[in-house]
């Protein structure tokens, strides 16, 4: 197993001063420059000791908010590349729908895996409802940018003979020729997210990484769906554990009341992260009729469930119910360990572990403290774990 560690760079010091949105239109007078700066080095030095520890890296991009001060990831991902020496770079993601210049993302993620010597994961995402105002683009075709844009960037990054022309609904483009090309060849890693079985399913026919955020147990069913998918282009093969990703929230104590002290400033992150002005929440478009139905029942709150069914409100559960859920994995490392192979196991394996391990009002104390202890005493004991025998799912 891999693990990532995983921060969304926060500005903290608003959380408590909103008016009932964090995102989009939270006046930027109420970020302190200096304040930024010192968090900015706080983040990147905590990464430069992930890397140090073993641990891999993730990092992501939202905009106009205070719960995720990258706005643009290929900064943190430059920055990154030098300064780290051995941990693989994740980015997701990477809205690509949300862009209208596929060409030049193909030529900083292709610039980034050279300077990083090939250490570059590409994670392709759609990008989060509340940002499409902001992206000044129609919600109704995003996922039909996303695919286009994924399909120029992947001709881009692998076509080295001669330029090419591009034609498409969305993008138009003239003697595309990518310098410097890919270290990795054909391409770096591509990964993307989903909450979605009809998504899973069409990724798992790509055969890339796919990760869930914090789905807990619910996460079976995405993977089999997946599983599904993979089957049906690979002859029937069973998807390989390192095919599947999840992020959950990670705090490691020395004692119980030290794990969950730390959970508590964790778990900040599901608490926070929803509080948006309503108008943003739900653009037209964005969601399927299935979804929007699903929000009509009162069924649209982040949540998630526990094995035997019992439903966790994440933006109101205590330490306990994320335990439960799956969403946190939290005690001494003994008890950390036996959550996430508990997990793993009632997934049908999985190779990735995207570990929050920072959250937040979380001092550095505390997250230096949570990743070394996690890296001394949870990891070496996971990367030795056995993973379920992997089997491959029939099409329904």
């Amino acid at each position: 197993m891999r693990v990532f560690q995983f921060t969304e760079q926060p500005y903290p010091p608003v959380w408590d001063d909103h008016n009932g949105s964090l995102r989009v239109n939270l006046p930027n007078r109420k970020l302190d420059p200096k304040i930024a700066a010192d968090l900015f080095h706080r983040y990147y030095d905590e990464w430069q000791l992930a890397d140090e520890l073993g641990l891999d890296i993730m990092l992501n991009e939202h905009h106009a908010t205070a719960t995720c001060m990258s706005a643009a990831c290929v900064i943190g991902l430059s920055v990154l590349a030098r300064i780290t020496k051995r941990a693989r770079l994740l980015v997701l993601g990477y809205p690509i729908a949300n862009r209208p210049d596929p060409l030049r993302a193909a030529e900083e993620l292709a610039t980034i895996d050279v300077i990083s010597r090939g250490r570059l994961e590409m994670g392709f995402v759609r990008g989060v409802p509340q940002e499409v105002p902001i992206a000044n683009l129609n919600p109704v075709f995003q996922s039909d940018r996303f695919w286009e844009a994924h399909d120029f960037i992947i001709k881009a990054l692998t076509s080295h003979d001669e330029p090419f022309n591009w034609e498409s609904e969305n993008f138009h483009y003239r003697q595309v020729n990518v310098w410097p090309r890919c270290y990795q060849q054909p391409h770096p890693p591509v990964w993307s997210t989903t909450g979605s079985t009809f998504n899973a399913k069409k990724l798992g026919q790509y055969g890339y990484v796919m990760a869930t955020l914090g789905t807990g147990y619910a996460t079976r069913r995405l993977f089999d769906a997946y599983r599904q998918g993979y089957a049906e282009k690979h002859s029937g093969a069973a998807a390989p554990a390192d095919r599947f990703a999840y992020l959950g929230l990670v705090a490691v104590g020395r004692t119980k009341e030290e794990a969950r002290r730390r959970g508590e400033l964790i778990a900040s992150y599901p608490r926070s992260s929803g509080i948006v002005f309503a108008p943003f929440k739900n653009p037209p478009g964005y969601l399927s009729i299935e979804d929007n139905v699903r929000i009509l029942k009162g069924e649209g709150k982040p949540r998630s469930f526990t094995k035997d069914g019992r439903v966790v409100d994440m933006a109101s559960g205590s330490v306990q119910d994320l335990i439960d859920a799956g969403v946190m994995f939290c005690g001494t490392p003994d008890e950390v360990y036996e959550q996430i192979g508990d997990f793993v196991e009632h997934c049908g394996g999985m190779a990735n572990l995207l570990m929050m391990g920072h959250a937040g009002p979380m001092s550095h104390e505390d997250t230096v403290g949570n990743l070394t202890l996690f890296a001394e005493e949870v990891y070496p004991r996971l990367k030795a774990m056995r993973q379920p025998e992997a089997t491959a799912v029939a099409a329904q």
